[in-house]
């Protein structure tokens, strides 16, 4: 089967036939998986997960303080997920791609300068890769609903909303969702006339408005709102666990495992495109 790199350990069967398909099943492969950053927030939910799949190998974790060319080396995984921070998830995944393990990346801040080394790295290697903004389901599609819905309203603001500790702002799927809607029309973002306090209209990137909100008892939240005269359209995605991650992890690694390709989001996987 071709495209299944280190640590798939293939026996007979048959391929999935959709992306939901591939959510739930695995085309009858054990496959070995290892993960970065699983002391954090995501990645202490995503491991349990990981390792309960039937057609999985949970190979470990691997912290800061690991040599991670070592640890693939040894674990010989197919594929290395990394939740950590934006500082080293680039490090992690070009590491990945050299030993040809399929990178799979969550971490957001990451600049389109870094996804595009790392695909590069993939292509070199031979090998998939997939860095998105969001791994939640709800999420991707709640974007690509913004994207259709933007050519029809004449105003949008993007709020999103993640617990206080989160490094970057405006999140990695705000300025996705942002980018994704300006594609489609000129938006215009106006200033308050009186802005009492500096910064109160927050920012903006071609003309969709951005808001960045961080509170404690939030996972990750955003809400998109269009608007025409006499009219607002919402469309809002909340996550209420971080296990919400794991089917969309699943789907990009057992797909990446069949078809070594790069992807930049989930929404080619998920035939959204």
């Amino acid at each position: 089967m071709a495209g299944a790199g280190p640590g798939a350990d293939l026996r007979p069967g048959s391929e999935s036939d959709s992306a939901q398909d591939r959510i739930g099943a695995a085309p009858a492969a054990l496959i070995r998986v290892a993960l970065a950053g699983h002391r954090g927030r995501v990645g202490s939910a995503l491991a349990p997960g990981l390792a309960a799949e039937p057609d999985l190998v949970y190979v470990g974790g691997v912290g800061r303080e690991d040599d991670l060319a070592a640890f693939l080396a040894r674990e010989r995984p197919a594929a290395l997920i990394d939740f950590t921070r934006p500082e080293a998830a680039l490090g992690h995944a070009l590491q990945a791609a050299a030993q040809g393990v399929i990178p799979i990346v969550g971490t957001s801040g990451l600049s389109e300068a870094d996804v595009d080394t790392l695909g590069e790295a993939c292509g070199r290697a031979g090998c998939g890769g997939i860095v998105a903004p969001n791994f939640a389901l709800g999420a991707v599609v709640m974007m690509w609903l913004a994207e259709r819905a933007a050519p029809f309203f004449e105003a949008v603001e993007v709020i999103e909303t993640h617990q206080t500790a989160k490094v970057d702002a405006p999140s990695a799927t705000a300025l996705a969702t942002a980018r994704l809607i300006a594609r489609q029309r000129t938006f215009d973002h106006p200033p308050a006339l009186r802005e009492l306090v500096s910064g109160s209209r927050g920012g903006e990137h071609s003309g969709v408005g951005l808001h960045s909100l961080r509170l404690p008892g939030v996972i990750a939240d955003q809400e998109v709102i269009f608007g025409l005269p006499g009219q607002t359209l919402a469309l809002t995605h909340r996550t209420t666990s971080r296990e919400a991650y794991l089917p969309g992890v699943l789907l990009a690694l057992r797909s990446l495992v069949l078809d070594p390709r790069f992807h930049r989001g989930l929404e080619t996987l998920l035939d959204l495109r």
